[in-house]
């Protein structure tokens, strides 16, 4: 692996999480779409709504993360794609824009058919956006966009038979990424309603999704051969494989209503995808155009990568709190517990002081060896250094579940002597 290479398995990595994540938030929405207007509708788009409402922003962080990485480090790249795919970019942008003012304007709908109009636009840009991503993948991996200042077609580029299947396949895989997250937010809910419902949704569009992407091998086959040979002969293989029996095997987990473990099967059966095509189309990013003939300068891509891993330390424990408690059921009914800072001195507070030395130590012996050295050995250590840096901040700055609780009762509890 060389450094130039390393910006772009940051972006890939991007481009996974967005993928499951805001999949899923997009497919809340064409459920929210597709539930009709009789009561159980009205209970779908509201669990729906409740269930992503808290995350969704943080989901459309990777986006601006991809491109913000993309930007940076493959400069002459990302002006070809954002130039020759920018009306299905625009489209993508609209849509996003759409589906956040709907998310404000439903808290202040007052009535009925307020909320369904609402709904309906919600809808209808949760289908669109992921659709207009998708075929600009498609574009991307059929090597329609050739490299230059719009030097594709505007319009071919991204409605052409590959892009219209990575885009119907990304609004089915966000689909069945809702119905089972869905499914499993109704069982810890304890509604036996709405996890049936979800249930038989996530397993109806777990088969389309499948189907469609075995009927999409053989679009492939004919409309981006490249593409094809690297997923089913080349190094995209495994990735197809894995991203094929962790779909199968989903299924199954929604099937047993095991949905704890159906949220990890569908992660991976999406994320795989993502790493397939990335294999598949290595080391080539455009037509003519390879990942290192990309690349930005060597202290550019330092740069870059040293402010990454200084962000991630940031955003994974951040992350890992809201979700945490979205997982938890913490956010469900707006409950707070507070917590005290452990007192200086506690083997607590010793403990992360000496993480957070741990973590400066590495921050800096990784820039040393990324900048100092150019041996390929010196950028490996470097990048140990600075992924290590991450797991040693996130020990350092996560808080520690169950410790320095504070048990002092409440107001409430204070006045109430039934309490």
């Amino acid at each position: 692996m060389h450094l130039y290479d390393l910006p772009l398995i940051f972006a890939l990595v991007g481009l996974g999480l967005y993928a499951v994540l805001a999949g899923a938030d997009f497919g809340a929405g064409f459920w929210q779409l597709t539930a009709g207007r009789r009561p159980a509708g009205e209970r779908i788009r509201d669990h729906a709504h409740d269930s992503m409402a808290p995350v969704w922003e943080a989901n459309h962080v990777w986006l601006i993360f991809v491109i913000t990485v993309v930007w940076t480090a493959y400069p002459a790249a990302f002006g070809s794609i954002a130039s020759t795919l920018s009306f299905a970019l625009f489209i993508a942008t609209v849509g996003i824009i759409f589906r956040g003012a709907t998310y404000a304007l439903r808290a202040g709908a007052s009535a009925g058919h307020e909320q369904r109009a609402i709904d309906t636009l919600f809808g209808i840009s949760s289908v669109l956006t992921p659709f207009a991503l998708g075929a600009a993948a498609g574009g991307i991996a059929s090597r329609r966009v050739p490299v230059g200042n719009a030097a594709g077609h505007l319009f071919s580029s991204w409605l052409n038979p590959t892009s219209i299947f990575v885009g119907l396949l990304a609004v089915a895989t966000g689909a069945y990424l809702a119905a089972v997250f869905l499914s499993a937010d109704a069982r810890r809910l304890g509604d036996d309603e709405l996890e049936r419902r979800f249930r038989a949704r996530a397993l109806g569009s777990g088969i389309v999704a499948g189907a469609l992407a075995v009927a999409g091998l053989v679009v492939i086959h004919h409309d981006a051969h490249p593409l094809y040979d690297g997923l089913v002969k080349g190094s995209g293989r495994p990735a197809l494989v894995a991203s094929a029996v962790a779909g199968v095997g989903t299924l199954g987990l929604v099937w047993t209503r095991r949905f704890g473990a159906a949220r990890f099967g569908a992660v991976v059966a999406v994320a795989a995808v993502v790493a397939g095509w990335a294999l598949a189309q290595n080391p080539v990013l455009l037509p003519g155009l390879t990942i290192e003939q990309a690349a930005a300068p060597h202290d550019t891509l330092v740069a870059l990568i040293v402010a990454v891993v200084a962000g991630g330390v940031i955003l994974f424990p951040s992350l890992g709190v809201l979700f945490g408690l979205l997982l938890r059921g913490r956010l469900d009914h707006a409950i707070a517990e507070r917590h005290v800072e452990p007192s200086p001195g506690t083997p607590i507070h010793t403990r992360r002081v000496l993480m957070g030395r741990l973590a400066a130590s590495l921050l800096v012996a990784g820039v040393g060896f990324l900048n100092i050295a150019e041996a390929g050995w010196a950028h490996a250590i470097g990048v140990a250094c600075l992924l290590g840096f991450v797991a040693t901040g996130f020990a350092a700055a996560a808080p520690l579940e169950g410790h320095g609780r504070d048990d002092t009762p409440s107001i409430s509890q204070a006045t109430d002597p039934q309490l």
